[in-house]
């Protein structure tokens, strides 16, 4: 999916729209990319002269592979975002990076998703994580 098919499952817009393209394999991983851009207004104030992606950043870009993970069931619908546990953050990510995002789901119980995801770029781990969101109906 690109950026325009995107749009048709999560609710995110320019800017806080964090992937560029996805795809959620047969098994069951979703795969998705995102390159952070030298524009990003995150980056601006952290750090001026020696910008830096925030790891809440990061967060959000893996929450939103984790959410095309029940792609077919966000339509009508918003991901809240109820927990993140054992997340680490390894190295850093700048401005220019690819960001390459695997989730999995690991376990659903009615509205509630709980997914594991990771964030690498150039093969490096930089961030990782259990993510839990549950579904609201808008």
């Amino acid at each position: 999916m690109n950026r325009e098919e995107l749009k048709t499952y999560i609710p995110h817009r320019e800017p806080m729209l964090l992937v560029d393209e996805a795809e959620v394999g047969a098994d069951g991983v979703c795969r998705a990319t995102y390159r952070i851009r030298e524009d990003e207004f995150f980056c601006q104030g952290h750090f001026p002269g020696d910008p830096i992606v925030p790891g809440v950043i990061l967060c959000e870009i893996m929450a939103q592979c984790c959410a095309l993970l029940v792609k077919d069931d966000l339509i009508g619908k918003q991901t809240l975002y109820s927990g993140m546990n054992n997340v680490k953050f390894k190295h850093i990510v700048r401005p220019g990076d690819l960001c390459e995002v695997k989730a999995r789901l690991i376990n659903r119980r009615g509205p509630l998703v709980c997914c594991q995801a990771e964030l690498t770029v150039d093969g490096k781990l930089c961030s990782k994580g259990d993510l839990s969101f549950a579904l609201i109906a808008k």
